[in-house]
C-alpha cells in the first residue's frame, strides 16, 4: 500500500470530506435504515445512491457485502461515473448491477440527486402483471403520468442496457422494472425515499386488492389526475413532515447511521 493511500484510509471519512459530502452521506444512511425498518430489503443485493455534491460528478453507493441496516455515513463507498472507485472504507467493492443502473441515471439527469432501486415482494409482482400500475389506490394515483416502465433483460450487468433504461425513464421519477423491482428517484434523498415509499404501499395495496378475488374498482383518468396534482401543488412537499419524523425514528431505534 501506497504512503498516500495508507493516509488516506487511516483518516477518518468525515475529515476527509467536505461538510456537504457528509450531509449527503447522514441522509443516504438514513433512507438505508429507514428502507430496511419498512422490509423494502434483498438482503445485499439492491441499492441506493445518491450524487455527491460538487464538480466532479462522483456519487455514494452502499458497499456489497452489508446489509441495509448496517449502512452507516462512513462505510458509504464513492464512485465516479465510469465506475472507478474513489474512496471504499470497507474494501468491499460495489455491486455491479448497482454501478450500471445508477451510474446510467446520474449520468442522465444532472436534476437527480438519489435513486432508489429495491426488490420488494409487491414490487416483483405488479412488476409481473401486464398491466402495470393501477389506479386503484391513493397511493397510486399521486403517481399517475410519473411511472415508465422498463422490459427485462436480464440482470443488469451490460452497459449497453444504460441507454435503454435512461430511454425508458425519461423524465418520469419513479419506474417498474419489468420481472425485476422498482426504481424512484428524488431531487434529494427525501424525496426519492418519498416516491419509492408511496410506489411500494400502492403495490402493496394493488397485490392484496388482486388477491381478495372481488372486482376492482379502477378511478377515472380524471380522478387520478386530479390526486396527482393535489399532490404535487405549490408547497406541500415544502411542509411534508415524513422525513424529520423518520429521523426521529431512527435516532430512537439506532442512530449509528449518522456515524
Amino acid at each position: 500500500m501506497s504512503s498516500k493511500v495508507r493516509r488516506l484510509a487511516e483518516t477518518p471519512v468525515r475529515e476527509r470530506v467536505s461538510a456537504d459530502e457528509w450531509e449527503v452521506r447522514v441522509d443516504l444512511a438514513a433512507c438505508y435504515r429507514a428502507a430496511a425498518y419498512f422490509r423494502m430489503t434483498d438482503l445485499i443485493y439492491t441499492h441506493i445512491s445518491a450524487r455527491v455534491p460538487g464538480p466532479d460528478h462522483h456519487f455514494l453507493i452502499n458497499a456489497f457485502g452489508l446489509m441495509w441496516d448496517e449502512i452507516r455515513a462512513s462505510n458509504l463507498v464513492k464512485v465516479t461515473l465510469d465506475g472507478e472507485i474513489v474512496d471504499d472504507p470497507t474494501g468491499l467493492g460495489i455491486n455491479q448491477a448497482g454501478y450500471v443502473i445508477h451510474s446510467a441515471v446520474h449520468r442522465a439527469r444532472a436534476e437527480i440527486n438519489c435513486v432508489m432501486h429495491t426488490h420488494t415482494a409487491a414490487g416483483i409482482g405488479v412488476a409481473a402483471q401486464e398491466q402495470g400500475l393501477l389506479p386503484i389506490s391513493q397511493h397510486a394515483m399521486r403517481l399517475t403520468g410519473n411511472v415508465s416502465y422498463h422490459d427485462y433483460e436480464g440482470v443488469a450487468l451490460d452497459l449497453d442496457e444504460q441507454q435503454r433504461l435512461v430511454r425508458d425513464l425519461g423524465s418520469r421519477m419513479t419506474m417498474i422494472l419489468r420481472n425485476h423491482g422498482l426504481l424512484a428517484c428524488g431531487t434529494t434523498v427525501r424525496q426519492a425515499f418519498d416516491y419509492m415509499y408511496y410506489l411500494e404501499r400502492a403495490c402493496q395495496a394493488q397485490i392484496s386488492a388482486l388477491a381478495g378475488g372481488a372486482k376492482l374498482r379502477i378511478a377515472p383518468p380524471a380522478i387520478a389526475e386530479k390526486v396527482a396534482r393535489q399532490f404535487e401543488r405549490p408547497g406541500y412537499q415544502e411542509k411534508k413532515g415524513e422525513w424529520r419524523a423518520l429521523l426521529r425514528m431512527l435516532d430512537r431505534l439506532d442512530p449509528s447511521y449518522k456515524q
